[in-house]
């Protein structure tokens, strides 16, 4: 059957709209005469509704006319939703002898839904590519019994989605949302009977009667291929909830190709027994473990991706390998090659953030393992002390070779147990790599390897163990190939598929509770890699790290119309835009951008102070002093993301896209101990990228810091920033005109207005950006560690700097330094001629009571003194009036110099009220 794609988060919204409110969808029927009267947990009748491409009579479940009538309306054609309840069996089937759930029906589950009975009834349940299932409550799950089977039919273009009722309607969505999928089957686990009798195990969260085990290792529930399963996991009881997945003596005969579980309340997937293989298994944002074994599991996995959670909530194991059960001598034993953890860092009394347990009565074979996460992630790997699994150390039963573990507490271990650092790095091809040399792995982002990565060739070949295994080269979970991309969630697919929500989100967010009660709020989260555009009149919540594209793959066009506002909840919550996408931020005076923080959206700009959330990160090709000087590919990590968001290269013209009418607000959250976001971060960005009336208020680390590139930039606004407003290093070639700097006007945190450094190179690379038309205003602010000041020059950086003011009030800082004090031969240099071009300050005002900090043996009050049209004065009056320049210094003409600099007749960042670029659109500047 034709794929339709008529599943659409707007109908299903405008239908309940119509059918009712609360939890489920109440319908009425009307006058509908039905052929059955039961009535479900949707409060629908069972009906036929709608018009399919299927005659409703070879359909399962019941229909509601209403439903279907209702977003037959919405959509302009016919579409039909049914509920599946009860024991599917032959019964329930098609014409083929299998009941079919088509893609161009919606599916609900109602309670527990049972294929087959336990050996009895049996039937296969088929389901078509592109189709929707969803569940409204923890009693709705789906249950394969033994003997019955499942073919899931989903592809890379158009997987199967299983889900939560909020995710289908665009509502705020989470774990524990509705049931899961439980798959029962014959093969054996070791807590069947050993005196050969019938074996029948009670699977974990699903009603009495659904179970599992027996003597048919081979046994096949079927096939699933190109399945996502979210929001699952419901408690049934206190620390009882259902698994995305369960897999209950599931046999090898199961094909399991390319499936996620994705936000599940308690573990990924689970194998109780059994011996199931499974191939390209994506497991995100778990709650509990993302694999969990026991009973004598002994299957296969193959490319197994786990990442916790990217906003520190809930997780606990990548993997937790049991026995549980037997007689002591039987014992679970998997292999697994190829499988990355990244966790993060949730940690409380009961739970944590952790790489791999393996405890009782387990053993396991693993390859190409790599395990990873920030500073306060748990353990990377850890060994119960049960003395299975200490003899299964010793004797070859449990084995990890070829992988990589990188954490800041790599094991854990007691006393007495065997000392597993020399047990890992004992074994063949593993390596231990300091925390602090993480970013050796090249770990891009989204948990791939970087294309440098040196562990794309540090694998073994698992092909060579066991047939089932691809050959392989590398270590981790995705190598050069990311078979993620385009059908699991949070990597392009995985989505509603819908044009636009009835409340206005767009394609590619989701509908979360109106922030303010009124106003349609949409969650941004994941990777963007297809264009995205942010519409006016909604709010978007910025939801963990998002980035725009892949480095230099998966690239997409963020575009964010006037008048939007984004913000953050958290230091968590920020914005990447990756090497070969752009951001294009256009707004206007009268509808500026703003990317700002929750607090600031509840409670108004008092409620808005720094640190509340991260910031912005534009990432590009341009050249940075760092990069490899012998040409080969440059990916340099930049400060604040997490590992992959990676800039540099050799196209100083690349384009990340447009800011115009830009402000950044409150950001700069502190990630650790001197370690904050920028309010924006430009790494190796080209003069191809567009960036006018941008202004960063109240950050807590650098307004903008340039990593390199030559990105060029106009009519930029600073206030209340706490570290310093300009920073630039790594051999940034940009130019800046009309800037403006002002320090809290409380006289609370504020460092410098400029710190250029150069920060790499050979010594003979250095920054040597231009700027005019900037004027600084200090304030107070004076402790041991820092103070108010104006410009700051510094190792390896030159600068044109022209038609400057740089004043404050009389306890503020000097007004330039260049720092010799450490003998810095290139910064003297720059200054007196040696090198070329000289370091030049001309047509400019200091106006400080310490105008200069002379440090060395060079004169800097000489040198500043002795170039074109520049004074020393004392007096904040003389030169400004607010943030209007008053001085008569004649300017440079830099028109002249550059076609990028408009021509001037003051200097100074602000001419004039008439020529006020700031007016409109700026904040804390009245």
């Amino acid at each position: 059957m034709e794929l339709k794609q008529l599943f659409q988060a707007s109908a299903i919204a405008a239908a309940l709209a119509l059918a009712g409110c609360g939890g489920d969808i109440n319908i009425s029927e009307g006058d509908i005469d039905n052929s059955s009267s039961v009535t479900n947990n949707y409060g629908d009748s069972g009906s036929t509704g709608g018009g399919t491409e299927t005659p409703a009579e070879e359909l399962p479940g019941e229909a509601s006319a209403s439903l279907s009538s209702a977003l037959t309306a919405a959509f302009g054609t016919d579409v039909s939703v049914r509920v599946l309840s009860g024991r599917l069996t032959d019964a329930d089937a098609g014409d083929n002898g299998n009941v079919v759930l088509t893609n161009d029906t919606v599916w609900a589950l109602d309670g527990p839904v049972f294929v087959g009975g336990d050996k009895e009834n049996s039937v296969t349940l088929e389901i078509e590519e592109g189709t929707i299932i969803f569940g409204s409550r923890g009693a709705d799950y789906l249950v394969v019994s033994r003997d019955s089977q499942i073919e899931v039919n989903g592809t890379a273009s158009a997987p199967v989605i299983m889900t939560s009722y909020n995710d289908v309607v665009g509502d705020e969505v989470g774990a524990g949302q509705w049931g899961g999928v439980v798959l029962l089957g014959n093969a054996p686990s070791t807590k069947c009977p050993q005196d050969g009798s019938d074996c029948a195990l009670q699977v974990e969260g699903a009603e009495e009667g659904a179970v599992f085990g027996g003597t048919d290792a081979a046994d096949s529930s079927g096939t699933i291929n190109y399945l996502v399963v979210k929001y699952a996991g419901y408690e049934v009881a206190p620390d009882n909830e259902l698994n995305g997945i369960t897999f209950g003596g599931v046999g090898s005969g199961t094909e399991i190709d390319y499936v996620q579980v994705h936000a599940n309340a308690d573990d990924g997937v689970e194998f109780f027994g059994g011996s199931v293989d499974v191939k390209h298994l994506v497991l995100t944002g778990n709650q509990d473990d993302s694999v969990d074994w026991d009973n004598g599991y002994n299957g296969r996995l193959q490319y197994v991706y786990v990442a916790h959670a990217a906003d520190n909530s809930d997780a606990n194991r990548g993997i937790e390998g049991d026995g549980d059960g037997g007689d002591g001598t039987a014992f679970s034993l998997p292999t697994i090659s190829n499988m990355t953890v990244v966790g993060n860092t949730f940690d409380t009394e009961d739970a944590d953030s952790e790489g791999l347990l393996l405890r009782d009565q387990t053993g396991a074979h693993i390859m190409n393992l790599l395990v990873t996460g920030p500073e306060a992630m748990g353990e990377c790997l850890e060994m119960d002390s049960d003395e299975t699994v200490q003899g299964n150390l010793s004797d070859g039963d449990l084995t990890i070779t070829y992988s990589a573990i990188a954490c800041s507490e790599p094991f854990k271990m007691a006393d007495g147990d065997v000392d597993l650092e020399a047990w890992f790095t004992g074994q063949e091809g593993n390596q231990l790599i300091a925390f602090e040399d993480r970013a050796n792995l090249g770990l891009n982002i989204d948990g791939s390897l970087t294309s440098e990565s040196a562990m794309l060739t540090a694998g073994t070949d698992a092909s060579q163990v066991d047939t089932f295994f691809d050959a392989t080269t590398f270590i981790g979970a995705v190598g050069a190939d990311d078979w993620r991309q385009g059908w699991a969630f949070g990597f392009g697919g995985g989505n509603i598929e819908l044009a636009q929500t009835r409340s206005g989100c767009p394609t590619g967010t989701t509908t979360i509770t109106d922030i303010d009660g009124s106003t349609t709020t949409c969650e941004i989260s994941g990777t963007i890699t297809s264009d995205l555009t942010l519409t006016a009149g909604n709010y978007y919540a910025l939801s963990g790290a998002v980035f725009v594209g892949g480095d230099n793959e998966d690239s997409a066009v963020l575009t964010v119309e006037p008048g939007v506002t984004v913000y953050g909840n958290s230091g968590n919550d920020y914005l990447v835009v990756s090497r070969g996408s752009q951001i294009m931020a256009s707004g206007t005076a009268a509808d500026p951008i703003t990317f700002t923080s929750r607090d600031h959206v509840l409670g108004g700009l008092d409620a808005g102070s720094a640190g509340q959330w991260g910031g912005m990160i534009i990432l590009g090709n341009a050249y940075s002093t760092k990069c490899p000087q012998d040409g080969s590919e440059c990916a340099l990590q930049v400060e604040g993301a997490q590992e992959g968001a990676v800039f540099g290269g050799n196209d100083n013209e690349d384009n990340s896209g447009t800011l115009r009418y830009v402000r950044v607000m409150h950001g700069g959250y502190e990630i650790a101990p001197d370690n904050e976001l920028n309010g924006i971060t430009f790494g190796g960005v080209g003069s191809g990228t567009t960036v006018e009336y941008v202004q960063v208020h109240k950050n807590a680390d650098d307004g903008v810091e340039f990593f390199g590139g030559a990105v060029n930039a106009k009519y930029l606004a600073f206030t209340g920033v706490q570290d310093d407003s300009v920073d630039w290093d790594n051999g940034f070639q940009g130019k800046l005109q009309f800037v403006l700097v002002k320090h809290a006007d409380d006289n609370s945190d504020a460092n410098r207005a400029i710190e250029g450094d150069g920060d790499g190179g050979s010594g003979t690379e250095f920054s040597n950006p231009m700027v005019a038309n900037m004027t600084v205003i200090g304030n107070t602010f004076d402790t041991a560690d820092a103070d108010s000041e104006g410009i700051l020059l510094r190792d390896q950086t030159n600068a044109q700097l022209f038609n400057i003011i740089v004043t404050g009030p009389a306890e503020m800082g000097e007004c330039f330094e260049a720092d010799l004090s450490d003998g810095d031969t290139t910064l003297e240099a720059n200054m007196d001629g040696t090198n070329t071009p000289q370091l030049t300050f001309s047509n400019s005002v200091l106006a400080c009571s310490e105008n200069i900090r002379d440090t060395g043996t060079f004169d800097q009050t000489a040198w500043f003194t002795a170039q074109a049209g520049n004074s020393l004065l004392d007096n904040t009056a003389t030169v400004l009036d607010g943030i209007y320049t008053v001085d008569a210094t004649a300017p440079a003409d830099v028109a002249a110099m550059d076609s990028f600099f408009l021509s001037v007749d003051f200097i100074g960042a602000v001419k004039d009220a008439d020529n006020d670029w700031t007016a409109g659109w700026t904040v804390g500047l009245e």
